[in-house]
């Protein structure tokens, strides 16, 4: 067996800063966990909202037209979608990016909580996106007899339509990758 020459052994020194600072790197993923805590805190707020609005439309059925009350389930639908998009992102992102959740002993833990990887992640953001821009655009039609503002509903379309062509492409990228 011959010796390595000089230049080819690792320095220790060096090789232990190397290994602190991606020690750092690694553990720098916890830094997400307070990101993650303060998304289930604007899910309470969220819930919040929506108790508020769920007992002022109950309190309006009596009296409000159809249109009122669709327009009001939309809203309901709507607050309920990005109370999903939110749910999404806590559990993907620090499934992902922070540390595996452990689902062992929680008989009802839905499969796809710990499934879902980062282009997984990407589709569901991007379609909860455009399921909300869809209603949006739905309440401004269902609307569109009160007030009829041309400008804001071709922005509206077109906004939803970005999000819908965003979608397409991204899924089409991610199914050409991989592909190959």
């Amino acid at each position: 067996m011959t010796e390595e020459p000089a230049s080819y052994r690792p320095n220790p020194t060096l090789k232990r800063v190397e290994n602190g600072f991606e020690s750092v790197l690694f553990n720098s993923r916890w830094l997400m966990a307070p990101f993650y805590f303060g998304l289930v805190v604007s899910l309470a707020v969220l819930l919040f909202k929506f108790g508020m609005m769920l007992w002022e439309f109950v309190l309006h059925v009596p009296y409000a037209k159809e249109s009122d009350i669709i327009l009001g389930v939309l809203s309901l639908i709507d607050v309920s979608l990005t109370g999903n998009l939110i749910l999404i992102v806590v559990f993907s992102g620090y499934e992902n990016f922070v540390s595996r959740i452990d689902p062992g002993g929680h008989p009802d833990w839905p499969e796809w909580m710990t499934k879902v990887d980062f282009a997984g992640l990407k589709q569901k953001l991007l379609a909860s996106i455009v399921a909300i821009s869809a209603i949006q655009v739905l309440k401004a039609f269902m609307n569109i007899d009160v007030v009829f503002d041309p400008s804001k509903l071709a922005w509206l379309v077109g906004v939803h339509l970005v999000f819908v062509v965003s979608t397409l492409v991204l899924a089409l990228s991610d199914r050409w990758g991989s592909d190959h």
